[in-house]
């Protein structure tokens, strides 16, 4: 084998050990055996292989599956013929929930100063929690966001029963159902992400920047952990104010052709390297 191919085969396979042992850890905590996700696998395999890797024109048959996959022709008819986890609306929720919250910080007209966002009756007008509901999650009851705003701790009630503000972000802090939709759904965009850039004969690269050193005193680290979290906030209302006006739900006057999902993902990551590795 060609040496090129074998270093490429090592890099490829030493990156999937430090995803999969952090897939590993979350499995373990959350009570899911190796079984049941080499089963998941099996099923992303031959999702993956159907709808991103069929031939131009032609529908994957089972026999070009099992082909790419690796897999038997009997698991790959079984995978298929097998009903779609359900879903639940977790990400619709969580996808409302943040946009009124985004609204409330960046639109005018429901903020008490610039940039401060004000405290709002539940009705009466135009500056009041129904109305910002309205134009920011579309025909949700307005009770029904507010319970959840609630819930999580991103409002509460000041002493004149007005509706206050928080946090200028919506993390869901109770279910750990919620919290698993968003590693589903942000992984798997990082890693589309990456996979996009790994393709050579992709013309248009999308972006994907990361800055890290590894010598850090801890009371710089701790430093640098609140100026990223400021900065990082700062850029993202930026990005969200930006797409909200060219968003076709947040702005109807918005014209074009086409439906493309887009947006940029910030996270912060850590490590102490003189912590015994168990």
């Amino acid at each position: 084998m060609d040496a090129s191919v074998t270093r490429a085969q090592a890099a490829l396979d030493s990156a999937f050990i430090r995803i999969l042992r952090a897939l590993a850890c979350i499995a373990l905590r959350h009570g899911m055996s190796f079984a049941a996700f080499a089963e998941l696998a099996k099923r992303a395999f031959v999702d993956a292989a159907r709808h991103e890797f069929a031939l131009p024109g032609r529908k994957a048959s089972s026999s070009r599956v099992a082909l790419l996959t690796g897999l038997t022709r009997k698991d790959v008819q079984r995978l298929s013929e097998e009903p779609p986890s359900e879903g639940d609306d977790s990400s619709a929720q969580y996808n409302r929930a943040a946009k009124v919250i985004a609204g409330w910080v960046r639109d005018p007209a429901f903020q008490a100063g610039p940039g401060v966002p004000a405290d709002l009756p539940f009705d009466g007008g135009k500056k009041s929690f129904s109305e910002l509901v309205r134009l920011y999650s579309g025909d949700v009851p307005p009770r029904a966001v507010l319970d959840e705003l609630l819930r999580v701790g991103a409002v509460e009630r000041n002493a004149t029963g007005e509706i206050q503000l928080l946090t200028r972000v919506y993390i869901p802090r109770v279910s750990d159902r919620e919290k698993l939709q968003i590693l589903g759904t942000d992984v798997a965009d990082l890693v589309a992400t990456i996979d996009n850039n790994l393709q050579p004969d992709r013309h248009r690269p999308r972006f994907q920047r990361k800055v890290m050193y590894d010598n850090l005193p801890s009371e710089a680290a701790e430093r640098f952990r609140e100026l990223s979290a400021a900065e990082s906030q700062q850029l993202i209302e930026n990005m969200d104010a930006w797409l909200s006006r060219h968003d076709r739900d947040a702005n109807p006057l918005v014209h074009g052709s086409g439906r493309v999902r887009a947006g940029i993902g910030i996270y912060y990551f850590e490590e102490d390297l003189e912590r015994p590795r168990e």
